[in-house]
């Protein structure tokens, strides 16, 4: 059994503004938050890295739980936007963290990363003890290149955040997860070396509206649980137009669905960790047994849900 004790999460100072993301391809606040639903995100600035943003996520997160560094068995840092080829930055947040020799592991994964991430600390947590699972990104670093496409650089911002599973009962039990990948849809969403990113935005939306509703069904058809019976649905904040959507494909309301877009922007592989932090102090505790589940859409394609109970 495997549980995730507590979350946290490290946002940046700077505020970067709709007004000011508008204007860099052309266009408005209001246009931004229609197409979008973003009011800013954060920058962090040019000497924080990936890897002190991981870190700081995770110390926050570590501090909440009241565990020393030196408890974790294992270190996962779920990253897109470092900025080398390797080494990723899971080992020098583990340094920054005090524990250099203990295993940290890199997920190279955009969007999805700290879900599949959580999935695989639920696995491995027993044989190695606690397991901290980080999203870290610095997306500025890739909407600030030129050109600055519309449809994307008004999307990203920068952030952290961080869970902690161990094998000890407590906060959310992890019971289940449902991951997918399709390569066929590789060219529709992907970054170059120190190129602009590039997206087909009707092609994953159109996926994404598609896909993570049926792997949310799939994961809670399996435990005999309705989705009307989710209680909170922490997602990847890609777009709240998706969220919407995807609210509306399950038939849930959509205030169960936690977002925070609208302050932080699309933080990939750091946002639905970063979600899941600020609902956990915003949340009341849950009754026993209550369903939560964890979900996400990212390039590559790689998707997937990860089915929680309050205990």
């Amino acid at each position: 059994m495997s549980f995730i004790k507590e979350f946290g999460c490290w946002l940046p100072e700077r505020v970067v503004t709709s007004e000011e993301a508008g204007a860099w391809v052309g266009s408005d606040a209001a246009w931004v938050r229609t197409v979008s639903g973003i009011e800013e995100r954060r920058f962090a600035k040019d000497d924080e890295s990936v890897s002190d943003m991981a870190a700081w996520a995770g110390l926050d997160c570590l501090h909440r739980a009241g565990m020393p560094p030196s408890a974790l068995g294992m270190v996962i840092v779920a990253s897109s936007s470092f900025d080398r080829c390797f080494p990723g930055p899971a080992a020098e947040a583990a340094l920054k963290l005090g524990i250099p020799g203990r295993p940290a592991l890199d997920i190279t994964m955009a969007s999805a990363g700290s879900l599949f991430a959580l999935s695989l600390a639920r696995r491995l947590t027993n044989p190695l003890g606690p397991i901290l699972v980080i999203g870290a990104e610095k997306m500025s670093s890739v909407v600030t290149r030129e050109p600055r496409e519309k449809g994307v650089a008004i999307l990203f911002g920068d952030g952290a955040g961080a869970a902690l599973v161990t094998p000890d009962a407590g906060g959310l039990e992890l019971l289940d997860s449902e991951l997918a990948s399709d390569g066929t849809y590789a060219a529709d969403l992907f970054l170059d070396p120190y190129k602009p990113l590039f997206m087909n935005g009707r092609s994953v939306i159109m996926q994404a509206s598609r896909k993570v509703p049926a792997v949310i069904r799939t994961v809670l058809q399996r435990h005999d649980i309705a989705p009307a019976e989710v209680a909170s649905f922490l997602m990847h904040q890609a777009n709240q137009n998706l969220i919407v959507k995807i609210a509306a494909a399950l038939k849930v309301p959509v205030e169960r669905f936690y977002s925070n877009i609208a302050r932080y922007g699309n933080t990939s592989s750091a946002s639905m960790l970063i979600a899941a932090a600020e609902w956990s102090r915003e949340t009341p505790q849950l009754s026993k047994g209550t369903p939560v589940v964890f979900s996400a859409f990212g390039a590559g394609f790689h998707w997937g849900a990860v089915l929680a109970r309050a205990v």
